[in-house]
């Protein structure tokens, strides 16, 4: 069963929000995550700009009531200022409350401190996610680069994953028509590549949808990146295809 985390800062509109993103995005398959204000107010624009900067959905965010949420029950509630700290112990019972202080970056209005404070949080969230593995004795994925490269060595793997990279979700019929390939053959390279850690799926509706496997490394991660910047044109046409898709499914992003 997931556990239920409720990130809570005075306003709703930074702190929390962006730590509700990256908790979700960097283990959403293990947590169900919300955030919440004491005096809530909007979503800051700069806060959701730094988060699509670094690739994380922005979709459905919005700040909410800390009062709202009293009702629910929470595994954790981890609060993000001093005065959240304080105002939300009543209402928070009986969940296991942590205490972090982070400034609010709306103080300054630089897109250098909003950036910052997500990189913050994000070191913090690592950390809280890597001891709740070992809390519940769930092991990270280990990655061998050897059965890595071997993953990536087909050109047709190498193009699914660069395609994924670049659109962050995609199910099989949008794979086909960009590879301009069929079914049964991308169906099995797609399994080789889950297979491998490097791919994970959720299913919306009718589709199955793959996407990056959130446990890849940094190692890993950079490795694609440097593949994208120095091969700009690798998966060029078979993004056109996709975008020339009338009848493209229409994916939630988070």
């Amino acid at each position: 069963m997931k556990r239920r985390v409720l990130f809570v800062c005075t306003a709703n509109s930074a702190r929390s929000l962006m730590a509700e993103a990256l908790l979700k995005h960097m283990a959403g398959d293990r947590f169900e995550v919300a955030s919440a204000g004491t005096e809530p107010t909007r979503p800051h624009p700069m806060a959701l700009h730094v988060l699509q900067e670094s690739g994380i959905a922005v979709e459905g965010l919005h700040s909410k009531q800390l009062a709202d949420m009293q009702d629910e029950r929470w595994d954790y509630v981890i609060t993000l200022c001093e005065k959240a700290a304080d105002e939300c112990g009543a209402i928070c019972q009986p969940a296991q409350q942590i205490a972090w202080d982070f400034p609010d970056p709306v103080l300054t209005e630089r897109h250098a401190t909003f950036a910052l404070t997500l990189k913050e949080l994000k070191e913090r969230i690592g950390l809280f996610t890597l001891v709740h593995q070992k809390e519940t004795g769930r092991k990270p994925l280990e990655y061998n680069p050897v059965s890595v490269f071997r993953a990536l060595g087909d050109e047709l793997r190498l193009a699914i994953l660069m395609l994924i990279r670049d659109q962050k979700k995609l199910c099989v019929y949008e794979l086909t028509t960009a590879l301009d390939s069929s079914q049964p053959k991308v169906s099995r390279h797609l399994a080789n590549l889950k297979e491998a850690g490097l791919l994970e799926t959720e299913r919306q509706g009718q589709w199955i949808y793959y996407f990056l496997h959130h446990q890849m490394p940094q190692w890993l991660i950079r490795v694609l990146d440097e593949t994208s910047e120095s091969n700009s044109t690798l998966v060029e046409q078979e993004v056109k295809r996709l975008r020339a898709m009338t009848d493209r499914p229409v994916v939630r992003l988070l």
